[in-house]
């Protein structure tokens, strides 16, 4: 598990408090089982926050970070819209504001675009006021380009993030959305083949995992769409980040929970 505990002030208002500071991580599940994320999985879960589909049903989740573009992300929302899979998004503003034709197509798609911030900011340094600064100018850049007036889901950049704020977020009527399969997949002049993708993926899937991509990877572009058909066959199916919350709100009687 990766865990970054540091000790920085947090601003609410004009007023500094010491708090800590997490890098999001966990241990790693085999055979179909969940990671293991010890005590964030408290946090979220007091707080406010997703990582996973605790439902135990064999859903899957497919999200992507887009802070910048390499020229794989057109190929992506092909695979996705022949497979008929839907995704989220979570772009910055640069991403938007240089990339603002792949934005429409995400929403056009039926894509979910998720907030990433403006700057790629790290929420823990920065006081509420300019968090919600940096939230609702990426969400103003999407909405000057598409018809989406509000995003949802919110990723913390660098997966840095402490209880106060997701506390704040959910103030400002975001749901921080973090992720359960994940592997280093970023460096885009270090690609190691389709391959790599596809195995990294199936060595860790279990029911509910929210995956996360990155779309500079060619790697990832190029096993899109046989893991898509291999988890298929898996008895895997893909449904979207508004079905887990959805899911998650109704009463456990109705799930058979």
């Amino acid at each position: 598990m990766i865990i970054s505990s540091v000790c920085i002030f947090v601003g609410t208002g004009s007023a500094f408090v010491k708090a800590e500071s997490y890098g999001w991580g966990y241990k790693k599940g085999t055979d179909h089982s969940p990671p293991e994320v010890g005590k964030f999985g408290e946090i979220l879960e007091k707080n406010g926050g997703y990582y996973m589909d605790q439902s135990g049903d064999k859903v899957v989740y497919l999200t992507f970070d887009n802070g910048y573009e390499a020229g794989y992300t057109k190929h992506i929302l092909d695979v996705l819209h022949d497979k008929k899979v839907p995704a989220t998004f979570f772009v910055t503003g640069h991403y938007v504001r240089s990339e603002p034709d792949l934005i429409k197509r995400m929403v056009k798609d039926g894509h979910i675009i998720g907030n990433h911030s403006n700057h790629h900011a790290d929420f823990t340094s920065i006081s509420k006021d300019k968090m919600k600064e940096e939230l609702e100018l990426l969400d103003r850049a999407v909405a000057s380009i598409t018809e989406l007036k509000r995003l949802q889901y919110v990723r913390p950049p660098k997966g840095t993030f402490n209880a106060k704020t997701i506390q704040w977020a959910n103030e400002l009527g975001y749901t921080h959305m973090f992720w359960s399969l994940a592997f280093v997949d970023w460096h885009s002049d270090k690609q190691k083949g389709w391959k790599a993708s596809y195995q990294q993926i199936m060595d860790q899937i279990h029911p509910g995992a929210v995956i996360l991509l990155h779309t500079v990877s060619a790697d990832n572009a190029e096993a899109l769409e046989y893991f898509i058909d291999d988890l298929r066959k898996q008895g895997y199916t893909f449904q979207s980040l508004d079905d887990l919350v959805m899911k998650d709100k109704l009463p456990k009687s109705i799930l058979g929970m």
